[in-house]
């Protein structure tokens, strides 16, 4: 694996100063870089709006199809939530200044069945050190079915991926859930990332028997609580993480993959700007002027922020997005960001139709 090296020296100014702003920002406020009571309001609601339906579907004796399909979306949008609102946080560090409590919410991701460990290096090492470099940056990686930048092979169906992207993300959480934890896993292994030998097997065991508790409580309580047949539990169960795929594809994917980000291939391991300004070039904000929907997405709206300051809990960000931007129109530094959530969806299916073109 590529370690690459940023600049200490160009635009060195916008680092040194935007950092002293923010540390001044939580000094001077006597604020924790870490969540609050805001954080276990919104805890309580996402993992409500999994668990409740989940026991209503199990114990209401309400067996009628439409109703026990409605229960199993809900669960789908809980699961979104949960993942924006609770483990994103969490597995970053920044939803505690304890470090239990973190592990402890980070366990949310046995509710969604994927292994915190290889989410861990794909998006925090990975993603958010590298942002939008090829070969590095696993988030910008769809293999052949899309294409996200000019620097990726163009084949001939990838005109038609404006259309058929959406199927592809809606799977993107079970594809994760049964293919991708093993894949990755394997891959971190050859890579360095996961020491071969006992570290490995010790992972790889513990990614089987979290796997076969979540089956066994997501698909083995319905099976045997509900008089219908195992396959339409499957069928329902898919339902969900459609539902979820598709909420978290399109909160994050006009983060990066928009026509005004960066993408970048690098021949050698030194990117010549700062790190700081580079993720400035390869992330975009949506919808910072809406609280309400930054409440229920978890501040994702807010990934230049974010991509800052990966370590700081969401709930500060639209406070030191005004930092952010002051100091960028300083020092003549892009802040790209979609006026709303529609423009940014619609931006990112535009860069796709382009990329499919050539």
């Amino acid at each position: 694996m590529i370690n690459y090296r940023f600049s200490r020296k160009v635009n060195r100014d916008f680092s040194k100063t935007l950092r002293k702003r923010v540390n001044n920002y939580f000094k001077e406020n006597e604020l924790s870089r870490n969540g609050n009571t805001n954080m276990a309001v919104k805890s309580v609601f996402a993992l409500s709006f999994y668990i409740v339906p989940f026991v209503v579907m199990l114990t209401s004796g309400i067996y009628d199809l439409v109703f026990l399909f409605s229960m199993w979306v809900l669960m789908g949008v809980g699961t979104a939530f949960i993942g924006m609102l609770v483990m994103h946080d969490s597995l970053h560090g920044s939803y505690s200044k304890n470090s239990w409590m973190n592990k402890l919410m980070g366990f949310s991701t046995f509710i969604i069945g994927m292994s915190p460990l290889i989410w861990h290096l794909q998006h925090n090492v990975l993603h958010h050190s590298f942002t939008n470099i090829e070969e590095a940056d696993e988030d910008i990686d769809p293999r052949f079915v899309l294409r996200f930048s000019e620097h990726q092979p163009l084949r001939w169906f990838h005109k038609y991926q404006h259309i058929y992207a959406m199927f592809f993300y809606s799977l993107s959480t079970v594809f994760w859930v049964y293919i991708k934890d093993f894949v990755k896993l394997f891959q971190y292994r050859e890579k360095g990332l996961i020491n071969k030998g006992a570290e490995f097997q010790k992972v790889f065991a513990t990614i089987i028997i979290k796997k076969l508790l979540y089956l066994a409580l997501i698909i083995g309580l319905p099976v045997y609580f509900l008089p219908v047949s195992v396959g339409t539990i499957i069928l329902m169960y898919l339902a969900m993480h459609v539902t979820t795929g598709t909420i978290l594809s399109l909160i994050f994917q006009p983060a990066h993959v928009t026509p005004e980000a960066e993408f970048y291939d690098l021949p050698e391991n030194e990117v010549e700007e700062n790190w700081y300004v580079h993720q400035l070039r390869t992330t975009s904000n949506y919808a910072i002027n809406a609280p309400v929907f930054s409440w229920f997405v978890g501040g994702l709206n807010y990934q230049v922020e974010h991509h800052l300051f990966p370590n700081v809990c969401h709930i500060h960000y639209p406070a030191i997005s005004n930092i952010v931007q002051e100091t960028t129109k300083e020092l003549d530094l892009p802040y790209y960001h979609q006026p709303s959530f529609a423009s940014a969806v619609k931006s990112h299916f535009l860069h796709l139709k382009k990329m499919g073109k050539g």
